[in-house]
């Protein structure tokens, strides 16, 4: 679990890329759940509310950017 402090701290490009890598590992958890190789659920829920981070602190950022 990431924790936003750190997430603001970082720049537009690594936000890009942080979200592009926990959209890649929701998808890897949600085949291993389809598989039922998946035995940590509760990284499921860990990445979809990182994800969610990312996405908030990148429209704060983006609309800070707009109104300056």
């Amino acid at each position: 679990m990431t924790k936003p402090a750190d997430i603001r701290a970082k720049s537009d490009d690594q936000l890009s890329t942080m979200l592009l890598d926990l959209r890649r590992e929701q998808f890897n958890l949600r085949f291993q759940r389809a598989t039922g190789q998946n035995e940590g659920t509760a990284r499921v829920r860990a990445v979809r509310r990182d994800i969610a981070r990312v996405k908030t602190i990148m429209a704060e950022k983006s609309s800070s950017a707009a109104k300056a």
